[in-house]
C-alpha cells in the first residue's frame, strides 16, 4: 500500500518562525519581550503594528505559545523561548489549544463578538495552560461600539488573560484603546537581512539562485518577508531548478538596471528619440512601463543621495551595482537639475497609472524630461531677470530646438551640467561673485561658526544676498527699495510700490544669520532716500549713452550713414581708463557703440 503524499506547503507557512530567534529584523521588540519576561513584568496586552508580512500575527502567536509553555520536563515557566516539545507548544502549533482563542476583527466586527469574547473571560479559566491568550488580528476593523465594549476589560482584564491585537493601520485604533496596550512598531525587514533569508530557504530547497536574482526578490517585496516568500515560490515554479537573474527579471517586468541608467542618461542629454527606442526595447524585452518608471524614480532618490553622500547604498545588493556608473552621473548633475527630474517622474507615474495606455502615456513623461534637459532651472530665471536690461537678453537661455521643426535637441556642450547665469552688479553696487558648476554642486561643508564677512555698503549686502540664491529678496533690495542710512549693522529705506510687509524682518534675519552679528533695519515713511538701484543703473545708462550720442566721432558717423540708430552701448575699457586717471579714455576708446540703420 502506498503512503499518501504530504501535501504541498507554500515557503510563507512552511518556514514561519515558532521562536523570536528565527524571527528576523525585529531585535528591539525582541529585546524588550525578553527583559520583560526575564523581570516576570509581562504586560497584559499588547498591540503589533506594521506593513503586511513582518511577522505581526506570528510574533502574536509565539507570544501565546512563550505565556503557556511548561517546559520538556513540565515545571517551566513563561519563556521567551517557547520549547516546542511540550503539550500546550505542541497543540497551540497545530491550533487545537483551547485557552488561545484567535479572532479576525475582519469578519467579526460587530458589539456582539466582543460582549460573547468579555463574558466567558470573567467566568471561564483556562483549561489547560496558565494563561487565557486572546489574540485579535486586523483590531483597526471593529466597530466603535466593539471597542467601547473592549474598554473596560482591557484596561482590568482577570489576571490570566492576556490580550495581542495586530493591526496594519494603526492610525484608525481609538487613543483610548492604544493608552491601555503595549505597542510595538514591526519595522520593514532590510535587503539584505532577506537575501540572507531568501538565501537560506533556497539551500534548504535544494534550489540554486543568483545573488542578483534573491536582491531582485527581496527588492520587490519592500520589507515584507511573506511578500517575498510568495515571490520566490513563483520564481522557483517557473524555473527549472535554478532562478537566474534574468528569469527573476522577467517574472517581476523589472527593466535591466543597466538598460534603465542608459535610458536616464539619454533623458538627461535631451535625446528624445535615443530614449524613446530604448524605452521600446525595454517594452519589447517584457518590462513594464509602470516599473521602468518606477525604476527612474529610484535611480533620480539614488543618484540625489550619491550627491549628498558619496558612500550611500554601500551594502545594498542592488544599488552596489548601480555605484560605478551612479556615482560620475551624480556628480556632474546639480540638485536642482535632480530634483525637477525626480518631479516630473512622480507626476508621470501618476499619469501611467491613470492612463488607457501606459507605454503611450510613460513615452510623453520621458519626451517632457528630454526637452526640459537643457532648460534653465527656476532658481537662475531668476536671476537672469534680476540682471541689468542691457545683459537680460544674453543671460537667458534659449531652447536647443524649435519644437515645431521636429528636429532634435543639440546637446549642450556640458551636458548634463547646470551653469550659473553672470550676475554681475552694475553702478554703486560691488560686483557679486559670479557662481561656478563645482562651487555650486559642490559646497564646501561650513562649521555653524563660520560667516560671511560684514557687509561695508548697501551694494555688498545686495551681492550677499546674490551669493546666498535669495534671489527674490535680491531683487526687491534692486527694484523696491530707497535707501536712506547705511552702516554695518544697521539698514533704514523707505519701500517703493510692490515691496512685501515683511521685507525688513526677512533681510535683518537673513543678514544676522549669514553674519553671526545683529542686524536693525527699518522701514521709513519718510519722503527722502536715494534711487533704488535700478533706477541708478538706469539713469547711468542714459548719462552714458548721452555722453556718447554727443561725441564727435559718433557724430560724424550719425552724419556719414543718413538713418543709423545707436542700438546699444556697451563699456570694454571703464575700468583701465580709471587705472589710468584718462577720463575720456572711457568713452573715446573704451565704449563700443552698435549702430544699425533705419530700415526707412
Amino acid at each position: 500500500m502506498n503512503e499518501p503524499a504530504t501535501a504541498y506547503r507554500v515557503l510563507a507557512r512552511k518556514y514561519r518562525p515558532s521562536t523570536f530567534a528565527e524571527l528576523i529584523g525585529q531585535e528591539a521588540m525582541v529585546r524588550t519581550l525578553s527583559n520583560a519576561f526575564a523581570a516576570d513584568r509581562i504586560a497584559h496586552a499588547f498591540i503589533l503594528t506594521g506593513v503586511r508580512g513582518v511577522g505581526k500575527t506570528t510574533t502574536a502567536r509565539i507570544l501565546a505559545r512563550g505565556l503557556n509553555c511548561v517546559g520538556q520536563d513540565g515545571s517551566g515557566r513563561p519563556t521567551i523561548a517557547p520549547c516546542g516539545v511540550c503539550a500546550n507548544c505542541r497543540q497551540i502549533t497545530e491550533d487545537r489549544y483551547s485557552d488561545v482563542v484567535e479572532m479576525d476583527a475582519a469578519s467579526r466586527t460587530g458589539v456582539d463578538d466582543i460582549r460573547e469574547l468579555t463574558e466567558g473571560l470573567l467566568y471561564r479559566k483556562p483549561d489547560l495552560g496558565r494563561y487565557r491568550v486572546y489574540i485579535i488580528d486586523e483590531v483597526h476593523m471593529l466597530s466603535r461600539s466593539a471597542f467601547n465594549a473592549l474598554l473596560k476589560t482591557l484596561e482590568e482584564p482577570p489576571p490570566h488573560a492576556k490580550f495581542v491585537f495586530a493591526t496594519t493601520e494603526i492610525q484608525k485604533v481609538p487613543l483610548t484603546v492604544l493608552s491601555r496596550c503595549q505597542r510595538f512598531s514591526l519595522r520593514r525587514v532590510p535587503v539584505e537581512l532577506l537575501v540572507e533569508h531568501y538565501r537560506r530557504i533556497v539551500e534548504a530547497e535544494a534550489v540554486e539562485a543568483e545573488p542578483a536574482a534573491l536582491a531582485l526578490i527581496a527588492r520587490a517585496a519592500d520589507g515584507s518577508v511573506r511578500d517575498g516568500l510568495s515571490l520566490l515560490d513563483q520564481a522557483i515554479a517557473s524555473t527549472d531548478g535554478r532562478i537566474t537573474e534574468e528569469a527573476a527579471r522577467n517574472m517581476l517586468g523589472v527593466a535591466d538596471r543597466g538598460g534603465v541608467l542608459d535610458l536616464l542618461e539619454s533623458v538627461l542629454r535631451g535625446g528624445a528619440a535615443d530614449a524613446l527606442d530604448r524605452m521600446d526595447r525595454l517594452y519589447q524585452d517584457g518590462a513594464d512601463p509602470l516599473m521602468v518608471l518606477q525604476e527612474l524614480l529610484d535611480l533620480s532618490h539614488f543618484l540625489t543621495r550619491l550627491k549628498l553622500a558619496p558612500n550611500a547604498g554601500i551594502g545594498d545588493p542592488i544599488a552596489e551595482g548601480d555605484r560605478k556608473r551612479a556615482l560620475p552621473l551624480a556628480e556632474r548633475l546639480t540638485l536642482p537639475a535632480l530634483a525637477r527630474v525626480w518631479q516630473m517622474l512622480l507626476k508621470g507615474l501618476e499619469e501611467v497609472q491613470a492612463a488607457p495606455s501606459p507605454i503611450q502615456a510613460a513615452e510623453m513623461v520621458l519626451v517632457r524630461l528630454a526637452y526640459v534637459a537643457d532648460l534653465p532651472l527656476p532658481a537662475e530665471l531668476v536671476r537672469s531677470l534680476a540682471a541689468s536690461p542691457a545683459r537680460r537678453g544674453n543671460s537667458v537661455a534659449e531652447p536647443a530646438a524649435n519644437p515645431a521643426s521636429g528636429a532634435e535637441p543639440s546637446p549642450p556642450s556640458e551636458p548634463l551640467v547646470a551653469v550659473a547665469p553672470d550676475t554681475t552688479a552694475v553702478g554703486s553696487l560691488a560686483a557679486a561673485p559670479r557662481v561656478e558648476p563645482s562651487e555650486r554642486t559642490n559646497p564646501s561643508p561650513k562649521s555653524s561658526v563660520e560667516y560671511d564677512p560684514m557687509p561695508q555698503s548697501f551694494g555688498e549686502v545686495v551681492a550677499l544676498f546674490d551669493k546666498r540664491r535669495e534671489a527674490v529678496i535680491r531683487l526687491h533690495l534692486r527694484e523696491h527699495v530707497h535707501l536712506i542710512d547705511f552702516e554695518p549693522g544697521r539698514i533704514e529705506f523707505r519701500p517703493a510700490d510692490g515691496a512685501p510687509s515683511n521685507l525688513a524682518n526677512r533681510i535683518s534675519q537673513l543678514l544676522a544669520e549669514w553674519t553671526g552679528e545683529r542686524w536693525l533695519v527699518a522701514r521709513s515713511e519718510a519722503t527722502s532716500g536715494e534711487p533704488t538701484l535700478r533706477e541708478q543703473e538706469e539713469r547711468r545708462e542714459r548719462d552714458v549713452r548721452n555722453e556718447v550720442v554727443g561725441h564727435p566721432l559718433v557724430q560724424a558717423v550719425l552724419d556719414t550713414f543718413p538713418g543709423a540708430t545707436i542700438a546699444a552701448v556697451r563699456e570694454r575699457f571703464a575700468a583701465v581708463a580709471a587705472e589710468l586717471d584718462e577720463p575720456g579714455l572711457g568713452s573715446e576708446a573704451g565704449d563700443e557703440t552698435i549702430m544699425e540703420e533705419d530700415e526707412k
